[in-house]
């Protein structure tokens, strides 16, 4: 249930929450606590798409490709996520893509070439609470934290994905979502690995009400 929607169900106007988010980003950019680690670089990168989304996916900081293109996910592992967002019924500018960290780690030499790494525990803290706002206003109905670095990040969980994915954990009053990230699948290629991705997403459709057909069903099997 979102306390935060209107009684009776009205959504706030998306040009509200636009403005909103936009608020957010340029707080996000300037925060001091983040600008004083000196191990990110200074490319800045927010989320995209959709403020009123009912789905919100969270990665864990951008890479070589997004601080390129100054947008979240559209590397090889983005690639590989609009296609399985697709499968999932959805276009990207229906849903909200985000990362816990805004900019990208530093390997700490001047040539980093596409070369990343994790982002840190102490990176993700200074971060995250305006992901935290990035939810409040969204208000999505499911968020699916993708990879292990999200998941510690947003619900502040050790251990590996797999002990934590197929169920559903709450954050901030919304089910949360953890599978493996696509880069994960990308470096795995196996069918088995991507089937667990699904059944995780199968679960998120359902929890959204979106129509699943059979052959949805049978994905990777």
């Amino acid at each position: 249930t979102h306390s935060a929607r209107p009684a009776g169900g009205a959504k706030p106007d998306p040009g509200a929450k636009r403005a909103r988010l936009r608020e957010i980003a340029i707080r996000a950019k300037r925060c001091a606590e983040t600008r004083a680690l000196g191990s990110l670089r200074d490319q800045f990168v927010f989320a995209i798409g959709n403020p009123d989304a009912d789905l919100m996916l969270i990665g864990e900081a951008p890479g070589a490709a997004e601080e390129q293109q100054h947008e979240p996910f559209v590397g090889p592992a983005g690639k590989l996520l609009d296609k399985i967002v697709g499968a999932m019924g959805f276009e990207r500018e229906q849903i909200y893509i985000s990362n816990i960290v805004k900019f990208r780690p530093s390997t700490g030499d001047g040539d980093q070439g596409t070369r990343n790494r994790k982002p840190t525990a102490e990176e993700m803290a200074t971060s995250v609470g305006y992901v935290h706002e990035e939810i409040e206003v969204v208000e999505p109905k499911v968020i699916v934290a993708l990879g292990g670095t999200a998941m510690e990040g947003l619900l502040g969980l050790e251990g590996g994905v797999g002990s934590h994915r197929s169920k559903f954990h709450t954050l901030r009053g919304v089910p949360v979502m953890v599978t493996y990230h696509p880069s994960y699948l990308l470096r795995s290629g196996e069918n088995r690995e991507k089937r667990k991705v699904w059944e995780d997403l199968l679960l998120v459709m359902e929890k959204l009400g979106v129509q699943i057909s059979p052959r949805q069903r049978r994905y990777f099997l």
